[in-house]
């Protein structure tokens, strides 16, 4: 799976990309969000593991613009913060997150987070008034 990790903070940076990568992943990286847009539009990651908090133009900011371009809006984003108190869960789904991680990060679990986010989520399904599900 190609993973995008868009993170400022070189240590977190290194620790995501070396667990990523050990657990067979390919992964690309940006530090600041206008550099993620230009390489997320290049080479459409499977998952995009953003921070909140970047320089500039913040994680939210980049989630919005990537969800109202058709090109990026079906690529799954998984936030990933340590200021909760800052930018809390539902603040980071209704920007249009689709999973959400407080750091520090387990290590253990960050693959199958990232990977759990990635993949499609069932829809309910929708009856079309004569009983048939659509």
């Amino acid at each position: 799976m190609n993973i995008m990790v868009v993170e400022d903070e070189r240590i977190d940076m290194k620790l995501a990309c070396a667990v990523l990568e050990s657990a067979g992943h390919k992964i690309l990286h940006a530090e600041t969000a206008e550099s993620a847009l230009e390489i997320v539009k290049e080479h459409k990651p499977d998952v995009v593991l953003l921070d909140l908090v970047l320089p500039g133009k913040d994680g939210p900011a980049l989630v919005r613009q990537m969800k109202q371009d058709p090109s990026t809006r079906d690529i799954p984003v998984v936030a990933i913060t340590a200021h909760p108190e800052r930018w809390p869960m539902q603040d980071a789904l209704a920007a249009g997150c689709d999973a959400y991680i407080v750091k520090p990060v387990d290590t253990r679990m960050l693959p199958s987070q990232v990977l759990d986010a990635a993949r499609p989520q069932p829809r309910p399904e929708q009856s079309n008034g004569d009983g048939e599900v659509r």
